[in-house]
């Protein structure tokens, strides 16, 4: 089994940073935000990268605008200001953060590029999300937008554009349609990842900076593994 890579003050990838926010990009196995594990969260990671590199006495602001599965990887904005956070989560509330994934499958959709409408329930207990062609109670609407951008040996990359942001979206919906994502054995696929990661990746952000209000974009690039690397 191949050792997890958890990102660390000393490896953190800072893909942008300004006064106000930094994005950085998600290791697969990172937890944005602390839970019951008591795993060291990223955000922690984010603060004390922030503490030595300024070299901050006491406490350094951090706001978690959004989060990431645990074992996908890519794109995470934090805020670093008070200013900042309520502006951000705003433009995430509002659907103003425009959202571009990459997943690669091993069974291609039966359509090159297509729009999937569903109704998603989600099972706490299981921590899953099932995806319904129909409305079902307790359901809300889960929208994306996926074309094949790739054809390798043996996978499929797709690209998604996510419309909503409901849990396991992207991992329930293709799953429904036939094609899991790797190493997603939740959703259907038939073996995990050595590394415990699954092949999803949130590979751009595209927002309206909070406070000088100009359009920013943010690429990561995908974690370096041969699948991945033969998509770039």
């Amino acid at each position: 089994m191949s050792k997890k890579i958890h990102s660390t003050v000393d490896n953190l990838q800072v893909l942008f940073e300004d006064n106000h926010i930094i994005v950085v990009n998600k290791r697969p196995g990172d937890i944005v935000q602390g839970d019951k594990t008591g795993d060291k969260p990223l955000s922690d990671t984010v603060k004390a990268f922030l503490k030595k590199k300024y070299n901050k006495p006491g406490n350094v602001y951090l706001g978690v605008v959004h989060r990431l599965d645990r074992p996908t990887s890519g794109v995470v904005l934090f805020a670093k200001t008070s200013k900042a956070l309520p502006r951000l989560n705003k433009l995430f509330a509002e659907k103003s953060a425009n959202k571009t994934y990459w997943a690669i499958v091993k069974n291609a959709p039966t359509e090159p590029e297509k729009r999937l409408v569903h109704y998603m329930k989600r099972n706490t207990k299981q921590n899953k999300s099932y995806a319904n062609i129909k409305e079902v109670p307790d359901s809300k609407k889960a929208i994306l937008t996926y074309k094949i951008i790739k054809k390798l040996d043996r996978y499929f990359l797709l690209e998604v554009d996510l419309e909503t942001g409901r849990h396991h979206q992207i991992r329930s919906q293709l799953s429904s349609i036939g094609s899991p994502i790797k190493g997603d054995l939740k959703y259907g696929f038939n073996r995990s990842n050595e590394d415990g990661s699954i092949h999803l990746h949130a590979r751009k952000l595209r927002i309206i900076h909070p406070v000088k209000k100009e359009p920013i974009e943010i690429i990561a690039p995908p974690p370096n593994d041969p699948i991945w690397n033969a998509c770039i």
